[in-house]
């Protein structure tokens, strides 16, 4: 429990925190079924080859969309087609559209720019400009305000969907500060665009508690038919979960020699495949270097990071995975910044994103692969940190909050969307623009 929020949102606390200017950890607008995304309309602007497709996905979702500012109006969101800019001169864009608005943001607003990769741009300059743009607002935002910047390559123009859905919408409240990639891909539209993961299957590994437990969960409700493995110790949370979402239990230590083929054999045989793959099994065995014996060096990254190796390579030696499949891993902040005594915990969360850069490559068409970086989550684990550590994970982030297991759950459904065959290759952090590696 985040005692300090509770304080900060009482009338005493809101006079403590405006004096002295302590954090002010807005409460966090949820997806919740049966709202709207957002508590006001979308402001579009820019006018790049950006600009049909983006109003076309905003509309999409039942949202107000208006292309001029009113005054007195409070925005649930302010989009920015920047792919025109072509130059140094016209970023002068960014200023003059953001500006005069900016302050009418509204709680818990979105403000997304979208872009060309700078590799693929007329001016590489400028496009890569809007990235310290965009980290800079979502810096500057406040009541829970988040802000992204979405590359988008030449032919992924009608691949924006799944991500225009997720950005502006509760589904992203804990992602900030983010850089994604959409390319050209065929986009596979959900029948039920509430429940798109209907006649999916998904194995959700770690799935006994936790961000796990969360994870199949959400996925559960977005109508796949998900597998939830765990190692056999865990076995009656497991299946407690597996019943919540309607799925089925496999208890399996995934470092077991045999364990790959078992899992292979399993999807095979009970579901005839397997369609979004989420590689969320971790463990921690915190020493510093010096002080860490073999055996926790070797325990965590044979589950970490040796265990989602064999069995990826199992999966597609047995052509488990369906075609337009999905395959995620959780990565950590501590495998972009590192952190003192998890040298072990950070190599292993490294080589997730290591894996992502490889496999991205070599299933593309047949498969995307990306991973979630949580920050600081409010879990069991997290729970028992001392004091301060915690207070300090809590507070170093743009939003001064811990997330929660839903926030990463709700990236992971983004990522196993049918209609995000665009979104390959990307490490999309779930920590609230944390300070740590930024």
């Amino acid at each position: 429990m985040d005692r300090y929020q509770s304080f900060a949102r009482s009338g005493l606390g809101r006079f403590v925190v405006g004096r002295l200017g302590l954090p002010d950890p807005y409460p966090l607008r949820r997806h919740s079924p049966g709202k709207p995304p957002l508590d006001g309309p979308v402001l579009i602007g820019g006018g790049g080859r950006l600009a049909d497709p983006v109003g076309a996905a905003v509309k999409s979702l039942g949202l107000d969309v208006v292309s001029g500012p009113a005054e007195g109006e409070r925005y649930g969101a302010l989009v920015f087609d920047a792919s025109g800019i072509d130059s140094v001169e016209r970023l002068r864009e960014l200023y003059e559209f953001f500006q005069p608005v900016i302050r009418s943001l509204g709680p818990c607003g979105r403000v997304v720019v979208f872009g060309t990769p700078p590799e693929r741009a007329e001016s590489q300059i400028a496009q890569r400009a809007l990235e310290g743009f965009t980290r800079s607002v979502g810096k500057e935002l406040k009541r829970g305000g988040t802000a992204q910047l979405v590359h988008v390559e030449p032919g992924g123009e009608g691949a924006i969907g799944s991500t225009v859905r997720f950005l502006l919408s509760g589904r992203s409240a804990y992602v900030s500060g983010q850089v994604i990639r959409i390319g050209a891909a065929e986009v596979e539209a959900p029948s039920d665009a509430d429940r798109p993961l209907t006649g999916k299957v998904a194995l959700v590994t770690g799935a006994a508690r936790g961000i796990g437990a969360a994870i199949a969960e959400v996925l559960g409700r977005d109508g796949a038919t998900v597998v939830c493995l765990d190692v056999p110790a865990q076995g009656d949370e497991l299946s407690a979960v597996a019943n919540r979402v309607g799925g089925t239990a496999l208890q399996l230590d995934i470092t077991a020699s045999d364990a790959p083929a078992r899992i292979v054999e399993h999807l095979t045989q009970r579901h005839g495949g397997v369609d979004v793959v989420v590689h969320n099994a971790g463990i921690t065995r915190d020493r510093t270097l010096g002080r860490m014996d073999a055996g926790r060096w070797d325990a965590v990254v044979a589950v970490n990071l040796a265990s989602q190796e064999r069995v990826n390579d199992a999966l597609l030696a047995a052509d488990a995975l369906r075609p337009n499949g999905r395959i995620v891993g959780v990565s950590s902040i501590a495998g972009i910044a590192g952190n003192v005594g998890q040298t072990n915990y950070a190599t292993t969360k490294a080589g997730v994103i290591g894996m992502v850069d490889s496999l991205s490559r070599r299933l593309a068409g047949r498969a995307t692969v990306n991973a979630v970086a949580p920050g600081f989550i409010e879990t069991r684990m997290t729970a028992a940190v001392p004091l301060f550590i915690r207070e300090a994970g809590r507070r170093m982030n743009s939003l001064s909050q811990g997330g929660l297991p839903v926030d990463v759950a709700e990236a992971i459904a983004w990522f196993a969307h049918p209609a995000s065959a665009g979104v390959n290759g990307n490490v999309v952090r779930v920590c609230g623009q944390s300070l740590l590696g930024a």
